[in-house]
């Protein structure tokens, strides 16, 4: 087996050129280890990755997952061009080998095919559960999300303040005492029906021996509890950060000082088990591949937000997780750049230094975006950032949140085309909240495609007159390619089911009509997390994930109600009972 250890994966995504016969595989010394740990949020993640006795995980192989399961008497949506339902599907060797309705077919094929008596899979009873492929979310920001500080305890699904305090107060039963317990962003308070956020008296009643920090959004505002608030008030100088007697924080500068003040203190160990507690996350909801879209420079100041990060290290505690052969979902990673000068330095030597398409199954880079320059809508720098990525042949992704932004881009799109032709190169243009029928077409054209968010959700408003967007009805009659993207977990969960819920219902989190005449069915909805995201991964992705069919990658997730019929409100809460990365058990809620 080929190593490639963490340093030459780091050099090759972040800045030189290397190349390996064997994929990333781990020099992992021994640890002993028999199982993978359980998490510290009590979840049990890795249900099937036993180690071998080198340490190496033995579902690993050649750096990717590959385990053998048959998955029987279940309700398998398989997305084919079909839409076929079946009873019955067989993993061997992390692909798909069979689906139909045979337990008997489905376990001689997956025997019949092993390379390893290790491998033979054993099966699982779904009880009739709805199952679906691996969701492909098209436009996150998970990487940001396993680099929060403290122990981030996502809230996205709390509907109450008591809600909040049952999910801390389960949280802080498994977190050392006096460590921080955070949730930086993917909510809002208008999603609780106290429609604000919790008070230092009801955090101190949830979690009395943890400090807590709770900020909404990109900057606050923010709340705290008494041991929060004693910390953040004793910090020196310019940086103690001014607290309110109930604990709340303003947005902004303060906001900014508590949250840098918590970046300051995390280590590189730190952020790896933040890492396994995303991907932990992430898998109980069913995402099993994020194709994530980077961050903004941090400048280590309390000018920094959410959406900050060194942008050249920001990726090393997930590619560590990787080389330790320890993730458990798949990520792809696009390149955000802020280049101001003509000369677009940034960009030159991204594209001059990084691989596209470069990685196995588990990781791999992916384009640039979702930001190419400062001057994101147009401008002199723009056109010149579009006409190197052009030249060097690579995908890219803008993102438009105006009425008129998104035609300067492809107004752009369309000039560069002239000298470079980018029809094969799926260039994107991101949530798209008010896109035209006109500008739809110009952009299908040219070979490009939107994705999706449901980003109004928590906090959007709208009317008939002014709908919030995007225009979901229009866009997927339209015929362009068009795929959902959260763009969690900075202003919107990174859950998938909040945003279908505002996809099918156009209501936002307080129930309140925003987008009318827009709505997508439950089905398309499906199509966009799935099949049609295959088309935003392209490379060495296409045709091998969203689709349950025999040669893909055995990505499949069985759901906790029936997605078809359940009601509006327990939709937006739906997560998995059981999770499947080639073929591997990642995630297992005991519920079957």
């Amino acid at each position: 087996m080929a190593l490639f250890p963490v340093k030459l994966l780091v050099s090759c995504l972040i800045s030189a050129v290397c190349f390996t016969n064997g994929g990333f595989v781990s020099t992992t010394a021994t640890t002993g280890d028999n199982t993978l740990p359980r998490d510290t949020n009590g979840t049990v993640n890795t249900h099937d990755l036993l180690a071998r006795d080198d340490g190496v995980p033995s579902s690993y192989s050649e750096g990717t997952l590959r385990g053998s399961v048959v998955l029987y008497n279940g309700k398998i949506h398989t997305m084919d061009a079909s839409d076929t339902v079946a009873n019955v599907i067989g993993i061997k060797d992390g692909k798909i080998v069979y689906v139909g309705n045979s337990q008997t077919e489905a376990l001689h094929r997956a025997n019949s095919l092993s390379s390893s008596p290790q491998q033979q899979p054993r099966a699982i009873n779904l009880r009739g559960r709805i199952t679906i492929p691996g969701l492909i979310d098209c436009h996150n920001h998970i990487v940001l999300l396993g680099n929060r500080p403290g122990y981030h305890t996502p809230l996205e699904s709390a509907a109450s303040i008591a809600d909040v305090q049952a999910t801390y107060k389960a949280r802080a039963s498994a977190v050392p005492k006096g460590s921080f317990i955070t949730t930086i962003g993917g909510f809002s308070p208008n999603q609780f029906a106290e429609r604000r956020l919790p008070t230092l008296a009801e955090l101190d009643a949830a979690a009395p021996d943890h400090p807590v920090f709770i900020s909404t959004s990109f900057a606050g505002p923010a709340t705290t509890n008494t041991l929060g608030k004693n910390f953040f008030q004793s910090l020196p100088g310019d940086m103690s950060v001014a607290v309110s007697a109930n604990g709340s924080i303003a947005i902004g500068l303060e906001n900014g000082k508590a949250l840098l003040s918590l970046r300051q203190q995390l280590t590189f160990a730190d952020r790896k088990r933040t890492v396994h507690d995303t991907m932990a996350y992430a898998a109980s909801l069913g995402l099993t591949t994020h194709l994530d879209q980077g961050a903004f420079a941090a400048t280590n100041t309390p000018a920094d937000i959410a959406a900050s990060e060194d942008l050249y290290t920001f990726h090393l505690p997930w590619l560590s997780v990787y080389d330790d052969l320890r993730g458990i979902i798949r990520l792809r990673i696009n390149f955000l750049s802020q280049d101001t000068d003509l000369a677009v330095p940034a960009v030159t030597q991204r594209l001059l230094n990084t691989f596209k398409f470069f990685g196995n199954d588990m990781v791999r880079t992916g384009a640039i975006g979702e930001f190419v320059t400062a001057d994101y809508d147009g401008g002199p720098v723009f056109d010149q950032a579009l006409r190197a990525v052009a030249k060097a042949g690579w995908r890219l992704e803008v993102h438009s949140l105006t009425d008129t932004d998104y035609q300067r881009q492809i107004r752009a799109f369309e000039a560069v085309n002239s000298a470079f032709n980018i029809t094969s190169l799926r260039w994107v243009v991101a949530h798209v909240p008010q896109i035209t029928q006109e500008y739809l077409a110009r952009l299908k054209r040219l070979g490009g495609g939107v994705n999706l968010s449901g980003w109004q959700y928590l906090a959007g408003t709208g009317n008939t007159t002014n709908p919030a967007g995007p225009p979901w009805r229009r866009i997927i009659d339209s015929g362009i390619p068009a795929g959902f993207g959260a763009d969690g977990a900075n202003i919107a969960p990174l859950s998938p089911w909040p945003h279908i819920y505002y996809a099918t219902t156009g209501k936002n989190s307080k129930g309140e009509l925003i987008n009318p005449g827009q709505t997508i069915s439950r089905l398309e909805a499906l199509k966009l997390y799935t099949t049609a995201n295959n088309w935003f991964l392209g490379g060495p992705d296409e045709g091998t994930l969203g689709v349950l069919e025999e040669g893909r990658l055995g990505d499949v997730v069985v759901l906790s109600d029936d997605y078809f019929s359940v009601s509006e409100e327990k939709l937006k809460k739906m997560k998995s009972v059981l999770t499947v990365v080639g073929g591997v058990v990642v995630y297992d809620s005991g519920d079957l």
